[in-house]
């Protein structure tokens, strides 16, 4: 009876379909194979990519800006630095991580220098259009001071060109 148990088990285990990788260790992979540290999936940074994926399926529309510029959604996770992909009509996330990686300014953010967290997020519109939202992070234990330089803008907080408090994607927020 132990061997006929033992059969049934390994039989149902054999069986048993492998687990689905996380859009976490997606990214991850992806990002050990470039010399990258690995991330995790971070609450906060689920909840940006949550907002924007729904607010962008709401209005039907692929715009960073949506619910306003990026660093103001971002700067609430308290985290040095930070970056945000977008994409529509993908049905499912590997899909989506293709895009991103098949294009520069995305494949750039993917790769960010010290990111330790992301948040990913998708939803789909009224015309059944399916929007993705990725925000990833990094700098959490870096010190946070007035005037000190953010690695994506180069310009101090004191700077007369202090406009730029964001650089993605080559873009000034």
């Amino acid at each position: 009876m132990r061997i006929f148990g033992l059969f049934l088990l390994f039989t149902v285990m054999a069986a048993a379909p492998a687990r689905a990788a996380s859009p976490a260790e997606l990214i991850s992979d992806f990002r050990s194979q470039h010399g990258e540290r690995r991330v995790v999936t971070d609450e906060a940074l689920t909840r940006v990519a949550r907002e924007q994926a729904n607010a962008m399926a709401a209005k039907d529309v692929l715009d960073h800006d949506v619910l306003g510029p990026f660093n103001r959604r971002a700067a609430r996770v308290g985290a040095a630095h930070a970056a945000e992909n977008i994409a529509y009509g993908y049905d499912n996330f590997t899909k989506t991580l293709n895009q991103w990686i098949n294009s520069s300014g995305h494949r750039q953010n993917l790769l960010m220098k010290d990111a330790t967290r992301v948040g990913i997020a998708s939803a789909r519109s009224a015309s059944g259009r399916t929007y993705w939202a990725m925000a990833i992070a990094g700098g959490y234990d870096a010190p946070r001071r007035a005037g000190a330089k953010t690695p994506h803008s180069g310009k101090t907080k004191d700077s007369p060109s202090s406009k730029c408090r964001l650089k993605v994607l080559n873009l000034c927020f």
